[in-house]
Parts: C-alpha cells; sequence; structure tokens
C-alpha cells in the first residue's frame, strides 16, 4: 500500500518503522534528520518532486510517500468483549471516515466498525486520520443490522444520532455502549432507529439543525466515554 503525507508517515516512523517497506523522500531534509531516519534501518530513497507528484496522482504529499504493509482489518468478535465502540452505517466520505477514526483514538473508543460500503479506500483514510488507523480496531462489514444484532446480544446498549433524540448531556451512559452514525445526508434509516435503544442528539444554538457527522460523532463520543 502506498501512502503519503508527513503526518501519517511520521507517525508511522516514531510508532511503527518495521511497518515501512520503502520511505520516499523529495523534498530536502536537515541532515540531522536523514541521519537519523537512516540509523532506524529505513529504507530510504530520493526522488525528484515530478516522480513523487506522479505516485502521489497529484495528492499534496508533503515530500513523504512510503510503500507500507498495509492496515490489519479485525475480526468483528474482536471488539464483541469490549466496553465501546462506534459504528458507522452507511459513511460514504473517506475524510469523514478519518477524521471519526482519528476522533475515537482519541477520545477512547475500543474499535471502530465501517459497514454498507463496498470498497473502503484505506489509504486515503490512512491520512485522514493521521495514522490513528494503525492503533485503532478497524472491523469492515457490509450489512450494519448483522453487525448491531451482535452487538445486542453481547450486552451492548446501542446509541444512534438522531436529530430528535435524547439530549446527549443527559442521556444515561451504559457500561457497555456502541455509538451508531448514519450517512451524511440521510443519517440513520428508520428499521436501525428502531434497534437502538438510545436515540441521542446534541442540543443546537441559534435555530441551527445540522452539524458534520465527523464532527457531531466527536461531541456524542466525549460526552459517552
Amino acid at each position: 500500500m502506498l501512502i503519503y503525507g508527513k503526518q501519517p508517515i511520521y507517525y508511522l516512523i516514531e510508532k511503527y518503522p518495521q511497518r515501512i517497506e520503502t520511505l520516499y523522500i523529495a523534498k530536502e531534509l536537515d541532515k540531522k534528520e536523514y541521519s537519523r531516519l537512516t540509523r532506524m534501518g529505513l529504507n530510504l530513497k530520493r526522488i525528484p518532486n515530478e516522480a513523487a507528484q506522479k505516485m502521489a496522482k497529484s495528492g499534496n504529499h508533503q515530500g513523504f510517500l512510503a510503500d507500507i504493509d498495509g492496515v490489519e482489518i479485525k475480526p468483528l468478535e474482536k471488539l464483541l468483549n469490549k466496553d465501546f465502540v462506534v459504528i458507522l452505517s452507511g459513511i460514504t466520505d473517506v475524510g469523514n471516515i478519518g477524521a471519526i477514526i482519528r476522533s475515537a483514538y482519541a477520545l477512547g473508543v475500543d474499535g471502530v466498525v465501517v459497514s454498507g460500503i463496498k470498497h473502503l479506500n484505506l489509504e486515503t483514510i490512512v491520512r485522514s486520520s493521521s495514522g490513528a488507523i494503525f492503533d485503532t480496531n478497524l472491523v469492515i462489514v457490509q450489512n450494519v443490522f448483522d453487525v448491531v444484532n451482535d452487538f445486542k446480544t453481547s450486552g451492548f446498549d446501542l446509541y444512534g444520532a438522531v436529530m430528535d433524540g435524547t439530549n446527549i448531556n443527559t442521556a444515561r451512559i451504559s457500561d457497555k455502549r456502541a455509538l451508531v452514525l448514519g450517512n451524511e445526508s440521510e443519517g440513520l434509516s428508520n428499521r436501525l432507529v428502531g434497534k437502538l435503544d438510545h436515540p441521542v442528539s446534541i442540543e443546537m444554538a441559534h435555530g441551527f439543525d445540522s452539524l458534520n457527522v465527523s464532527v457531531a460523532g466527536a461531541i456524542l463520543m466525549d460526552r459517552m466515554r
């Protein structure tokens, strides 16, 4: 897998350098920094910016690209004995998915389940999560109803973001809980809302009625931890 961008690559350099197969540098580095990377045993290759642009398909590589050994996808069973998980139902924007994963890791969520997407662009999510995906229990399951049923039978209470739910600031938060976040434009389906134990919402000011799903997810995660 090829990834690019300074932040996710340096995340790997500092935490999981063994996962980097080749590190491509397309900018001038401080001599001390270049020596440090060399001493770490990384396979470094200097390449011209034109080559880097081509490899990144004109993306903003910031002078850093890397071939890595991929992202580990965990089985759903790994999360059934945890305490706090986030389930994404039909969220399609990889920027939102990456931002949610980043927030989930920062706020102590035990894992993220992505459902309802046929193809997940993991390379882009590595960048939008700033590398947090490498420390997140990531599960991919196509059918969200299989997911929520498994969590319910494993003792989880299901919370879901809806427009007219209980204010998250006053909602009772269970020890074993799963937060379900819906599609950017349509939210959670009526069928899925019917599966929830606790429909919750964020109280808005100024008559405003909408937040980006990754922003709403971060607020709900923080209130629920």
